[in-house]
């Protein structure tokens, strides 16, 4: 936790309201998300006992497994949640634009350009909090390898036909998820948190109801006050008034309601089914409702300036993954090759790096958490001395003078980056500091390639300048080799025929 952020949950804690850690919106908001509200049975996460989805506030579709127990309710929930979900993943495939693109030809080792397809948009799926991301990444992984009738004949429980597309989508965006700066899964209560800071712990955030309830505390009560109401307050039956923002269910709902009117279920009496779907859609409307205000919250603050960019890599993201399933290739597998799983992880590294850099970018208030950590400075420039490099050409190589109040951490030679308006940051040297207070860069490029710099490329005097320490746009490691060439080491190359291998069928399969 940043020094900014640790202050302003400090602020947040005297003041009762939660303050803003941001001024501008870091991720993507689709127009019309795709909101999916999931609720487990307690004590065992993957048997489902409802959900509320859909992309109109107004108008949730509810699903609902009268008892999570039977295999065949099971499968006809998820087949409902195929019909529900899958029309909404699948809605942006066919609207494309042509885009070139450098790619390697196998044959020759040369890059080309290309002209390939790109998804004009890619559909936005929008959970309460990290655990209903957890979740969608448990369905993707236990319905992606099961097999239909069509498949597999002699399968004595068949899954409906939709349901492993389903599963591959599923996996495809949790796995999307998990890189930094990615919006195509969001959790309301992560993307809040990363706005918002409140005066209570981090693990208490993940509480939908709770962090609202700091951000939108009315006069006369404070956030405190107001999350301790959201995540304690009962009504005469002693059911929460603001229920848990899913999977898990509240322990009395289901000992006081759930479980009596499953067994009314069980025992065939009239009415019973009805009265589960109505105690569900009890317990999902509140988070329902709480997730579009939290929406409503985030629309509010206007986009940063690099979240198109990120946006377009998850369209890259959407369009790959609809090449491969048009292309019939097996679901993704178990677990990743050496190779696979260390491309994964530098993609996500250096994602992570990029975020960063980006948001404090965009956000002067970010920025001020870097230049507070010693990895920024802004300040004024006081002088600007023309010098040139040495050689048969001689290059611009300006002494720009700031004085600053920040203290970076320098040293002879440091690397500096300055964001340009054309969006390439120009790189400077730290030349030394003539007197306390004063900073001098030697700037290196982003000038042209003339002798005199181009008009605009050098800060003039009393121009506000902010020079970083660290890189806009990070580099990523050194190449990997194919699967194909995985050193013994590492387990060697992958195995083609336990690729496409469909799960063993364990004792969590048989009910």
């Amino acid at each position: 936790m940043s020094l900014v952020t640790t202050l302003a949950r400090i602020e947040a804690a005297a003041t009762g309201r939660a303050q803003p850690v941001a001024t501008v919106r870091h991720r993507h908001l689709a127009e019309r998300p795709l909101v999916l509200v999931p609720l487990t049975t307690a004590g065992e996460a993957g048997a489902p006992l409802g959900a509320m989805v859909g992309t109109d506030r107004d108008a949730p579709r509810l699903l609902v497994v009268p008892q999570p127990r039977d295999r065949t309710l099971r499968f006809a929930f998820l087949a409902e949640l195929a019909d529900a979900v899958l029309p909404h993943l699948e809605s942006a495939q066919d609207e494309v634009e042509l885009v070139e693109r450098s790619e390697t030809d196998p044959e020759t080792g040369r890059k080309a350009k290309v002209e390939v397809e790109l998804c004009a948009d890619a559909p936005q799926l929008v959970v309460p909090s990290a655990a209903g991301v957890d979740h969608v990444r448990l369905l993707g992984r236990s319905m992606r390898f099961r097999r239909t009738a069509e498949e597999d004949p002699e399968a004595a429980h068949p899954a409906p036909p939709r349901l492993p597309l389903l599963g591959r989508w599923l996996t495809h965006y949790g796995e999307r998820a998990r890189v930094p700066g990615s919006s195509l899964l969001l959790a309301v209560t992560e993307v809040l948190g990363r706005h918002w800071a409140t005066g209570q712990s981090r693990l208490e955030d993940q509480h939908l109801g709770a962090l609202l309830a700091w951000i939108t505390a009315g006069d006369g009560e404070s956030g405190a006050e107001a999350a301790l109401r959201a995540e304690l307050a009962r009504d005469r039956d002693g059911l929460l008034l603001t229920p848990p923002a899913g999977p898990a269910t509240d322990p009395a709902f289901d000992n006081r309601r759930l479980a009596p009117a499953v067994a009314r279920y069980d025992a065939g009496l009239p009415g019973a089914e009805a009265e589960i779907r109505e105690l569900v859609a009890s317990q999902l409307r509140p988070t329902w409702d709480a997730v579009w205000q939290g929406l409503d919250l985030l629309r509010a603050l206007p986009p940063g300036a690099h979240v198109a960019d990120r946006w377009k890599r998850d369209r890259w993201s959407y369009t790959a993954h609809r090449d491969r399933v048009r292309a019939g290739e097996p679901p993704q597998p178990r677990r990743d090759d050496a190779v696979t799983a260390a491309r994964k992880l530098a993609a996500r590294e250096t994602a992570q790096a990029e975020l960063a850099a980006q948001e404090a970018l965009d956000d002067p208030l970010v920025m001020a958490e870097r230049r507070m950590a010693g990895e920024a400075f802004e300040g004024e420039v006081i002088e600007v001395e023309m010098a040139y490099s040495s050689g048969k050409r001689p290059m611009p190589r300006p002494l720009v003078t700031v004085r600053t109040a920040d203290r970076p951490h320098l040293e002879g030679g440091e690397r500096l980056h300055r964001a340009l308006e054309s969006g390439k940051p120009q790189p400077g040297t730290f030349a030394g500091s003539p007197a306390p207070g004063l900073l001098t860069v030697r700037l290196t490029g982003g000038m042209g390639r003339g002798r005199e710099p181009e008009a605009g490329s050098v800060p003039e005097k009393g121009e506000t300048v902010c020079w970083t320490l660290f890189e806009h746009a990070p580099r990523g490691g050194p190449d990997l080799p194919d699967p194909e060439e995985t050193p013994w080491t590492h387990g060697g190359p992958p195995d083609p025929d336990a690729l496409d291998a469909p799960d063993p069928v364990t004792p969590e399969d048989l009910l």
